[in-house]
């Protein structure tokens, strides 16, 4: 009997895809190319035929993408671009006080920008379509939802509807944009979908928002040198470290941010039409009944995102979700309520929304399922990156967690300022960046919550992950010969101390 995978991608996952295997449940399409043919081969190892159906609604504003989902076409990728062009504009900076002479002045192309980085997402739409035929996976552009038991219908953008069955399906269709629900948030606003491809400079610029979204959007905007305004209902970064998250916003205030706090938009108007135009914000107070006005050319919404899981038809099968968040709730094997129904993804309730998570778990899935395996996904180790200006990296429990978890007292806090080596020629930036080491006092002080705020963050996260998944104590930490003269150096030995109680 053929077998049917509702998939999509996974962090900021927008896509609908259906994968049919027989006898075998595949992992889903990936991000990442060289995760994508791994996967593909996973599948391919149990001689399993593969089918994919994959569909990108329209954003409000017309626009949709290739293959790749939401990671490739309007997430990480475009993003770290982005942020990496904002860095060479700093370092052009710093780049005078090692010797570096040039008169002229310096001007951003955000068209230059979004062509280049466009072209490359396009090679990868390409690269996934020859990599999913090389493996012998059917593709189609073409929307699913379930219409009864073991049943799903697919719909391409010509309304042609195939009816498909199979024996078990995966549900990864990931999140989409978040809107606000006021007079003219669709008609004038842009989301992160419409950002990467705005075929104009944005100008000055209102981000409404304190997701991870808004403020890395809000960090490149700025540092390509544009006029950028943070609108903030309550805390920034919800779920994570909050010391760290407080860090980030009085750095990024300090570099010509402005915030405001504890308002939210209540109506956008539109003054003049243009590409830019100019737009009036109308915001209320979040404490009472102020209310104030603002002109900008662009306001990008980034207040989170809602599961794409209320318009595919689970009403039909029986599958249980969470009716307020939309998220789907799985057993520690991914295992929704429908024995023969699993999911992935953005979409689960109460799990890490990220890329790599996803793609993990689909793979030890298969494993499971059709090659003997025991491994399940570890939802609690999970290192990850905020490409804020000043980066934030993290793996493990936040300081708010870990207290939570384990209780104040047992648990150590080992933490550190330091000045990044490149920054003392250039004079910036000194007692900015920030490390904290995380520690279970009656566990022999293992590690249980890593953060580093500073340059190339998730490069030095990602070894201290591994060493936190294999159980490394404070003890093994400080017997760690550092690598000098490294921001990563500033993790081992000596230079933490404990925090004051």
């Amino acid at each position: 009997m053929p077998i049917f995978f509702l998939s999509s991608f996974f962090s900021y996952c927008m896509h609908r895809l259906i994968q049919k295997i027989n006898d075998c449940l595949a992992v889903p399409l990936q991000i990442i190319h060289y995760y994508l043919i791994k996967s593909h081969k996973e599948a391919a190892k149990y001689e399993k035929k593969v089918m994919v159906l994959d569909f990108v609604a329209p954003t409000p504003l017309g626009n949709s993408w290739g293959l790749g989902g939401t990671c490739v076409n309007v997430g990480c990728i475009p993003k770290k671009l982005m942020h990496q062009a904002a860095l060479l504009g700093q370092a052009l900076q710093d780049s005078r006080k090692f010797g570096w002479q040039f008169t002229e002045e310096v001007e951003h192309n955000w068209m230059t920008m979004t062509e280049s980085v466009q072209n490359y997402i396009g090679s990868l739409n390409w690269g996934y379509r020859v990599a999913l035929r090389e493996k012998n996976v059917t593709y189609e552009n073409a929307y699913g939802e379930f219409v009864g038991p073991h049943t799903v219908k697919a719909t391409n953008k010509r309304g042609v509807e195939k009816l498909y069955t199979a024996e078990r399906f995966l549900i990864a269709t990931g999140e989409r944009p978040r809107y606000l629900d006021i007079p003219g948030d669709k008609e004038y606003c842009i989301s992160s979908d419409d950002l990467f491809s705005l075929p104009y400079c944005p100008g000055k610029t209102l981000v409404v928002g304190a997701s991870y979204v808004a403020l890395e959007c809000a960090g490149f905007l700025a540092g390509l040198g544009l006029d950028v305004t943070i609108m903030v209902r309550s805390i920034l970064l919800r779920g994570f470290d909050q010391d760290i998250a407080n860090k980030i916003g009085e750095y990024m205030e300090e570099h010509g941010i402005n915030f405001i706090r504890e308002f939210v938009p209540i109506k956008v108007e539109q003054i003049e039409e243009g590409t830019p135009g100019r737009l009036k914000v109308i915001a209320k107070s979040t404490k009472g009944n102020q209310i104030i006005e603002g002109e900008y050319n662009t306001v990008l919404l980034a207040i989170g995102r809602d599961a794409c899981t209320r318009k595919i038809g689970l009403d039909k099968v029986g599958v249980k979700i969470n009716e307020k968040t939309g998220k789907i709730p799985v057993n520690d094997e991914e295992q929704t309520n429908v024995p023969y129904i699993y999911a992935v993804g953005d979409i689960l309730e109460d799990k890490l929304e990220l890329t790599p998570v996803a793609i993990q778990a689909g793979r030890l899935l298969v494993q499971r399922l059709y090659a003997g395996a025991t491994s399940k996904c570890d939802y609690v180790n999970v290192p990850t990156t905020v490409f804020t200006p000043l980066e934030y990296g993290a793996c493990g429990y936040s300081e708010e967690a870990a207290v939570e978890k384990f209780g104040e007292e047992n648990i150590e806090v080992y933490h550190s300022h330091f000045w990044p080596l490149e920054w003392t020629v250039p004079s910036r930036d000194n007692n900015k960046c920030y490390a904290k080491i995380i520690c279970n006092i009656q566990d022999n002080e293992r590690v249980i919550g890593f953060h580093v705020l500073g340059p190339n963050a998730g490069e030095v996260t990602q070894g201290f992950a591994a060493a936190i998944k294999c159980g490394m104590t404070k003890e093994q930490l400080d017997s760690t010969i550092g690598i000098h003269p490294v921001c990563a150096e500033v993790c081992i030995r000596s230079h933490l101390i404990a925090q004051l109680s």
